[in-house]
């Protein structure tokens, strides 16, 4: 089986995946066409597991909206002590070092898996282990916040292999590793 660690993600244009509150409300600001999801669930049909940060995960707790996954979710952090009760069964906290839970969740039977979180999406590119990234590009500017990508110690070079326009205002891009 084929392991791929992919990106699923909306950005403004000055590069945040949230504003300095936490806050994606940005990404609301354009009302897409009735029924049309970007592509994000053929993405899903794609993947075994969801990988995502504390932060992220408790982002989407405050949604006040049903569990959305139907995949199996591994939550990562070193300081979650343990999964709200209703979640068990659904998600598990990982933690300890990057190379280890995906070690772990390949035993799982999880090789393609959907990485999301702003820490956890610049901890697997530090560790270049990041195959495809689909970031949906929203024309805002917030002007600060959690930006989607972080320092790196190299280089890592990616192909666009795709982009769509939506609504005549919102892009989105496919890129690929080129290793």
């Amino acid at each position: 089986m084929k392991k791929q660690n992919c990106v699923y993600i909306g950005v403004s244009l000055d590069g945040y995946i949230a504003d300095s509150n936490g806050s994606i409300e940005y990404l609301d600001t354009y009302t897409l066409s009735e029924g049309e999801d970007m592509g994000y669930y053929a993405f899903m049909d794609r993947m075994d597991a969801l990988v995502l940060g504390r932060v992220t995960f408790e982002t989407v707790l405050g949604f006040g909206v049903p569990w959305p996954y139907k995949k199996p979710v591994y939550v990562l952090s070193n300081t979650l002590e343990k999964i709200p009760e209703e979640y068990e069964g659904k998600v598990f906290l990982k933690g300890g070092e990057l190379e280890d839970v995906l070690s772990e969740i390949h035993q799982n039977g999880h090789f393609s898996l959907y990485i999301d979180g702003g820490s956890t999406i610049q901890g697997f590119l530090r560790k270049d282990l990041i195959d495809e990234m689909i970031i949906t590009t929203i024309p805002i500017l917030i002007g600060g916040g959690h930006p989607l990508f972080g320092e790196l110690d190299n280089n890592l070079k990616f192909i666009c292999t795709e982009t769509k326009l939506f609504n005549d205002k919102v892009v989105q891009s496919r890129f690929l590793r080129n290793r």
